[in-house]
């Protein structure tokens, strides 16, 4: 134990959970690269597990290059993107958007030959389009990991 007043080393500073963690979950990337088998990350996981101490910590991850930068994120796509999931959804709105239009134009002659507005028929179309838009606000219809 260092004496007191004696200021503390960096590799005699206690450790934590979280950066036993940490460490092992750089020896998970490493076997992922390549550079440990899963033996050696066995026994280098057992001795992050009873490390104490920084300086304990750094010996096991001493002799391993720093890890490659990880992948960059994937593009966001947009609703009328040329994926299949922005085709779907330009698609669906395409369809929901003509049927719309044509309900409209029907109901706008029927009510002007009639000589007065008749039952608006085409509101019963708005569901649908709620519909639409919960997939698109969730993300249905997209590919995974793409956001608005």
């Amino acid at each position: 134990m260092p004496a007191m007043g004696k200021p503390v080393r960096t590799e005699e500073l206690r450790v934590s959970d979280d950066e036993r963690g940490a460490v092992q979950e750089r020896l998970r990337r490493a076997v992922g690269h390549g550079q440990l088998d899963l033996d050696e990350f066995d026994e280098r996981a057992r001795a992050v597990w009873a490390a104490r101490t920084r300086g304990e910590l750094d010996r096991v991850t001493r002799d391993l290059p720093e890890p490659p930068p990880p992948p960059l994120p994937a593009p966001r796509h947009r609703v009328f993107s040329t994926t299949a999931g922005g085709t779907t959804m330009r698609v669906l709105s395409t369809v929901w958007a003509s049927v719309l239009a044509v309900n409209l134009v029907v109901w706008t002659l029927v009510s002007l030959g009639n000589g007065g507005a008749v039952y608006p028929w085409f509101i019963w179309l708005a569901p649908s389009g709620a519909v639409l838009t919960v997939l698109y606000a969730t993300g249905i219809g997209r590919p995974r990991g793409s956001a608005p």
